[in-house]
């Protein structure tokens, strides 16, 4: 009987233990104190997400966005740029100012200049697209003058030297619209057309005028103390220079259109994504004397590692005028050689009816807000047949760099690059594709 008494005394005092747990459970939970770890945890976590902050971009970063928002966006009122007038021109800095007259739709003024003495002056109006919205359809007029003081010629082909150097003139009038679409995020189409019209002058700078004779203006150059000066009318020696549109001022309607899979965060800053495009244009002379038609094929693809902290960015470009019975004026051939083509080489250094390139990065991103750094190669080369674009026979260089950007464009880029002719520094504030 007592083994049985024992026992019953035993369950008795294991079920009083475990009415007074549960009470004492519960008035803790009623005073608000944790009962388990996995509920303390909880609760911890829960109070650091109340208190914690979102991380914080270095001022740095800061900086550097500011500058974007100013430069690269859209702001109403005056505002300040820094651009191209076009390529070959180096830095130029303006003003402009921008009015808004609807929901997304704007008119502005603006003007630059370079320190090469490029000169732009541009009245503009436009309506933003939303590629995640229902306005997929962008809108744009222009009508501008755009001053040229140095555009580069040293004959056609590879075959040539860096002493053949000469320059043009070349103010262009021009007007227009353009209409871009995107049906899909991914899917840009574009038509553009414009009126455009150039006056050929003797160029500027130190080296002489694209119309004179490149013998006599080399032999001139070695003699000693001798300078080079310009020579007087570029239209004179136009047959004896044979340079392709010289001497005469020509008046184009110009007409384009385009389609491209992009899906690249933004076409001025991204590591992600590629643009896979195609345009073909129009230039249609009223006196027909320098009719033609170009096809442009651009491939761009960016792929990131370790969570983006490298990218490959990888990019080929053919340019070929159509028909071979075209005849184009020179300052409207294809060309390489600048910050975004053949980077070691000067701006137009290479020219003819048809060209090639192709070029390859290695960037390590070691700040993801505002710098990347980078390793890169490039391929080209320019022909006046279309059957010798192959990749034989290119001329090649390679190179390093810094850029500076925000989340969508690019405020400035900073690289140095080796070729056959030695190095060349370029500063763009624009991603080299």
């Amino acid at each position: 009987m007592a083994p049985r008494c024992s026992l019953a005394v035993t369950l008795a005092a294991i079920l009083a233990a475990g009415v007074l747990t549960a009470s004492t459970e519960a008035a803790a939970r009623t005073d608000g104190e944790p009962a388990t770890r996995a509920e303390v945890i909880a609760e911890q976590q829960a109070a650091k997400a109340e208190t914690a902050a979102p991380e914080q971009p270095s001022a740095v970063a800061a900086v550097v966005r500011r500058a974007q928002s100013v430069l690269a966006g859209q702001p109403g009122g005056f505002y300040p740029i820094v651009d191209s007038v076009r390529r070959g021109g180096g830095f130029a800095v303006g003003g402009g100012y921008r009015r808004y007259y609807g929901g997304n739709t704007w008119w502005d003024a603006r003007g630059l200049y370079s320190i090469r003495g490029y000169k732009l002056v541009e009245l503009r109006t436009a309506s933003a697209a939303d590629t995640a919205g229902p306005r997929r359809l962008r809108l744009s007029a222009r009508a501008g003058w755009r001053d040229v003081t140095r555009l580069a010629y040293y004959g056609l082909g590879m075959d040539t030297s860096a002493d053949d150097r000469t320059n043009s003139r070349v103010q262009e009038t021009y007007a227009g619209g353009s209409i871009e679409a995107r049906p899909h995020p991914w899917v840009a189409l574009h038509g553009e057309a414009d009126f455009e019209h150039y006056v050929l002058r003797a160029g500027q700078g130190a080296h002489p005028s694209t119309g004179a004779v490149h013998a006599a203006a080399r032999r001139r150059s070695t003699r000693p103390g001798s300078q080079r000066t310009a020579h007087p009318s570029t239209g004179a020696v136009h047959a004896a220079a044979g340079v392709p549109g010289l001497g005469r001022d020509a008046t184009f309607l110009q007409v384009g259109g385009s389609a491209a899979f992009d899906w690249r965060r933004s076409p001025g800053y991204t590591r992600t994504g590629g643009f896979y495009g195609a345009k073909v244009r129009a230039w249609v002379d009223p006196d027909d004397t320098f009719s033609f038609e170009q096809l442009d094929v651009d491939l761009i693809q960016h792929v990131p590692l370790l969570r983006e902290n490298w990218v490959l960015a990888f990019r080929g470009r053919l340019q070929t005028i159509l028909d071979d019975g075209d005849a184009a004026p020179f300052y409207l051939l294809p060309s390489l050689g600048s910050g975004r083509t053949l980077r070691a080489y000067s701006t137009d250094r290479f020219r003819d009816r048809h060209s090639l390139l192709v070029s390859a990065e290695w960037r390590w991103i070691p700040n993801r807000h505002f710098v990347d750094m980078s390793l890169f190669f490039d391929a080209g080369k320019v022909t006046g047949r279309r059957a010798d674009l192959h990749f034989r026979e290119m001329r090649t260089n390679w190179g390093f760099g810094v850029r500076f950007h925000g989340p969508d464009a690019t405020m400035l880029r900073m690289e140095a690059a080796k070729g056959r002719e030695g190095w060349n520094l370029v500063f763009s504030a624009s991603p080299p594709f």
